[in-house]
């Protein structure tokens, strides 16, 4: 079975790297998204990879790879007017049978493992999602006042999600709702069922400087592999 994965990296994130996208900032001298590809593609050099960038972003994404020396081989695909266009417009590249996961740009630290373990379910199963617990305490806010809620039950999603790619692809023929704040809740609008399995606490995805920080540390010291 063919093996896809789409990279979701359609972001601005002007706001953490001065006017510079926060996929292309820089992690020890590498633009985010090039360490993300290249977790999967040393994962398995048969990945078909499918990069959604900001239309206005191509030509600055292809100058980055003659500047890095950056060639792993990547469909590039203009992204939408949020992360649901630009994960129907990647969709379009992808086969009716095949494996495809799903994986945010800016989620660079993801091992290998966890990447084959999603697989390995993922032929079985329809919709693969890793998780992790949620581990400070949680309070729900009514009007002025508010109150703890139970976390036992309360967990994080991450990415990659793992989809058979026929499914997934009709999922993402409805109309966009607000509803839809990652694959797996588009999968599941339409009667899918998911199944879960442990993430990794080391699967950050970058949205601020201070996870910059943090991924910059913690890159030398986990293994990928």
């Amino acid at each position: 079975m063919k093996k896809y994965v789409i990279i979701a990296a359609g972001g601005s994130g002007n706001r953490m790297c001065s006017n510079t996208p926060k996929q292309f900032c820089l992690l020890n001298n590498k633009p985010i998204v090039i360490h993300t590809m290249e977790r999967f593609y040393t994962t398995d050099k048969k990945f078909e990879i499918i990069l959604i960038l900001p239309k206005n972003q191509i030509l600055n994404w292809k100058n980055l790879c003659i500047k890095n020396n950056f060639n792993v081989r990547h469909t590039i695909v203009a992204g939408g007017k949020n992360r649901f266009e630009s994960i129907k417009n990647g969709l379009k590249k992808v086969p009716k049978k095949g494996i495809v996961l799903i994986h945010d740009g800016v989620r660079p630290l993801i091992s290998s493992g966890l990447i084959k373990s999603l697989i390995k379910i993922g032929i079985k199963n329809e919709c693969v999602v890793p998780i992790i617990p949620i581990k400070d305490s949680v309070r729900k806010l009514e009007g002025n006042t508010s109150k703890a809620i139970d976390r036992s039950n309360l967990f994080s999603v991450q990415t990659p999600q793992c989809f058979k790619s026929e499914l997934i692809k009709k999922a993402y023929k409805q109309t966009y709702c607000s509803f839809f704040t990652d694959d797996a809740s588009v999968y599941e609008s339409i009667g899918g069922m998911v199944t879960l399995i442990e993430g990794e606490e080391s699967n950050i995805k970058i949205t601020n400087k201070e996870d910059l920080k943090i991924v910059k540390g913690k890159q030398y010291s986990l293994k990928y592999y």
